[in-house]
């Protein structure tokens, strides 16, 4: 957990579950899996096992621990939704996001019909309360049909990670969506992200008034290409809000 994040979409990280496995083009250079086998065999290191996957129990009530409200990005080190945490696990981390109802938490998942299926268990008779935000990655056109999953789950807040944007999405139904991020890919071995890609998107949705939020360019570091396009910086949300984690 880390009350401050170098995440520019967000103010803070909470991870109850570390570790995950690799499930589309998207992952190949997953930084969470770079940062984590550093210390693989580390003893005593909280990152000892690698990425393996690994449930984290003792971290499920740390939102509470803040009073001030955040913006949380929750399990940027794995994936909520992945197949092999069991549901009542899934069920104890949304108990917490919807006690500690003052933050607002960023769900991101690549498994969509998972979270589609989990979501619209969990309330079927009402949309997911409002301070949960719920989104998929999508980094081509290939991976758009994720798109599809999530606006069939019981969200309030619908948004899309296109990051990294490593092709062409194409044309986007962003029907029910509130929010979508783009974001080159970082690190040493990292993709280029073609500039037309990015404003293709960005008119997309000017044209059907989804919020755009430009992350980076991306590069050898995160910070290598900066975060203007044409000459602007894009940082809108889908919903306004005060100043978090002042």
């Amino acid at each position: 957990m880390s009350d401050k994040s170098a995440i520019e979409w967000t103010d803070a990280t909470w991870n109850p579950v570390t570790g995950c496995t690799k499930i589309s083009a998207g992952c190949d250079n997953c930084y969470a899996q770079r940062f984590s086998e550093r210390f693989r065999n580390v003893p005593g290191h909280p990152f000892e096992t690698g990425f393996d996957l690994t449930l984290r129990p003792q971290r499920l009530l740390q939102p509470f621990d803040w009073k001030k409200p955040r913006m949380i990005f929750v399990n940027s080190m794995s994936d909520l939704f992945h197949k092999d945490i069991p549901d009542e696990y899934i069920c104890r981390v949304f108990d917490t996001m919807e006690r500690a109802d003052w933050h607002i938490y960023q769900v991101l998942t690549k498994r969509s019909s998972l979270l589609e299926k989990f979501i619209n268990r969990r309330y079927t008779a009402r949309r997911a309360p409002a301070h949960i935000w719920l989104g998929v990655s999508v980094e081509n056109a290939k991976a758009a049909s994720r798109i599809t999953h999530l606006q069939k789950a019981n969200a309030t807040i619908r948004f899309l990670s296109i990051e990294p944007l490593i092709e062409s999405t194409g044309k986007l139904d962003l029907n029910g969506i509130s929010w979508v991020i783009v974001g080159g890919e970082s690190g040493p071995r990292a993709r280029p992200m073609d500039q037309r890609w990015v404003v293709d998107i960005r008119n997309q949705c000017l044209l059907s008034k989804v919020a755009f939020f430009f992350k980076q360019w991306g590069g050898k570091h995160p910070k290598s290409g900066g975060r203007l396009l044409e000459g602007k910086e894009w940082n809108q949300f889908p919903v306004e809000f005060p100043t978090y984690a002042a």
